[in-house]
C-alpha cells in the first residue's frame, strides 16, 4: 500500500519547484485579465514563429541580388504582396528575415543593459560610502546625455557590426534600470530579515544574492520588457543612419535602403511602410507586455487593462 508523502518530507528542492509552479500559475492568471498584455503577447509570438521559421517560409537566399525575382521597385502584386526593392529582391520576404536580426538585436541589447543597470543598482544600494556615491554619479552623467548621441558616437568609433550594436545600445541604456534597482535595494536592504542575516554571520555575498536580488527581480523582469522596445528602435534608428553591419538585414537597413533609393520623395511607399509597421507593432508588443508584467508584478501601479 502506497502512501502520499507529506510536503515536510518531500525535501526542499521538491517544495521550491512546487512554490514556483504556483507563482508563475498566479502570475498567468493574472496577466491574461489584461487584454493590452493578451494582444502584445499575441503579436511577439507571431513575429517570433515568423522570425524562426523564416530560413522555410522564405528561404536563406532571399537577399541575393542575383537571383531576385523582380524588377526594381516593383510595385505589390499578387506575386509580390509587398512589390520588389531597388534590386528586384522580394520585400515581404526581406521583412519576414530582418524579424530575426532585429528581434535578435533587441533582446541581446536588452539583456545586456539590463545586467549593467542591476549590478550597479544592486551594489550602490547594498554598498554605501565613496562606492555608491562615485557609481550614481556617472549613473547621473550617463541619464543627463542624450543616448541615441552615446550610441552613435560608440557605433562609429568601434567596427560596423551586429555585436558593435547591441554593446552600443546596451552600455548607453542603463541608468534608469541602475536608479529604480537601486531605490529597490534601499527598501529592501531595511527589512529585518537582513539584520537578522548580517547577525548570523551573513556576507555581503549571501545577502545580495540570496535576499535582495530575489526582491528586485520582479522589478527587473518587467524594466527588461519595456527596454527590449527601446532597443529594437534603437537598432532601427543606428541601421537607417548607416551605422549597421551592411551584410545583413534588418527593418532599419531596410528603411536606410529605401532612403538612399529615394523612396520618399519618389512615393514608393510600399517600400518604407512594411518595415516601418514592423519597428512599430513589435515596439508596441513589448511596451504593452511590460506594462502588463508591471501591473501584475505590481497592483499599486494602476496600470489599465
Amino acid at each position: 500500500m502506497t502512501t502520499e508523502r507529506t510536503p515536510a518530507a518531500r525535501g526542499p528542492r521538491a517544495l521550491a519547484w512546487q512554490r514556483r509552479r504556483a507563482s508563475a500559475l498566479r502570475f498567468w492568471r493574472r496577466y491574461r485579465t489584461h487584454r493590452a498584455g493578451l494582444f502584445g503577447l499575441a503579436t511577439l509570438a507571431l513575429f517570433a514563429l515568423l522570425a524562426l521559421a523564416a530560413p522555410l517560409i522564405v528561404g536563406s537566399d532571399v537577399a541575393d541580388v542575383t537571383g531576385a525575382p523582380g524588377s526594381p521597385l516593383e510595385h505589390p502584386s499578387t506575386r509580390l504582396p509587398f512589390g520588389a526593392d531597388r534590386f528586384g529582391r522580394n520585400l515581404l520576404g526581406l521583412v519576414i528575415w530582418g524579424a530575426r536580426v532585429s528581434l535578435l538585436v533587441g533582446l541581446l541589447a536588452a539583456v545586456l543593459s539590463v545586467a549593467i543597470g542591476t549590478v550597479i543598482g544592486v551594489t550602490a544600494g547594498h554598498f554605501q560610502g565613496w562606492y555608491a556615491t562615485v557609481l550614481m554619479r556617472i549613473t547621473d552623467w550617463f541619464l543627463v546625455m542624450p543616448t541615441l548621441v552615446l550610441a552613435i558616437a560608440l557605433a562609429t568609433v568601434m567596427s560596423r557590426s551586429l555585436l558593435t550594436i547591441v554593446v552600443a545600445i546596451g552600455v548607453t541604456t542603463w541608468p534608469t534600470t541602475a536608479r529604480l534597482v537601486r531605490a529597490q535595494t534601499l527598501a529592501v536592504e531595511t527589512r529585518p530579515y537582513i539584520e537578522r542575516s548580517r547577525a548570523l554571520g551573513g556576507g555581503h555575498w549571501h545577502i545580495m544574492s540570496r535576499h535582495v536580488l530575489p526582491n528586485v527581480m520582479p522589478l527587473v523582469l518587467a524594466q527588461t520588457t519595456l527596454i527590449i522596445s527601446s532597443a529594437i528602435l534603437a537598432e532601427a534608428t543606428l541601421a537607417f543612419l548607416g551605422l549597421g553591419d551592411p551584410t545583413v538585414v534588418s527593418w532599419g537597413g531596410l528603411l536606410q535602403d529605401a532612403r538612399e533609393a529615394g523612396a520618399v520623395s519618389a512615393g514608393h511607399w510600399w517600400y518604407l511602410v512594411p518595415p516601418g509597421i514592423a519597428v512599430a507593432l513589435v515596439a508596441l508588443a513589448f511596451t504593452l507586455c511590460g506594462r502588463a508584467v508591471e501591473s501584475v508584478l505590481n497592483p499599486r501601479l494602476g496600470v489599465s487593462r
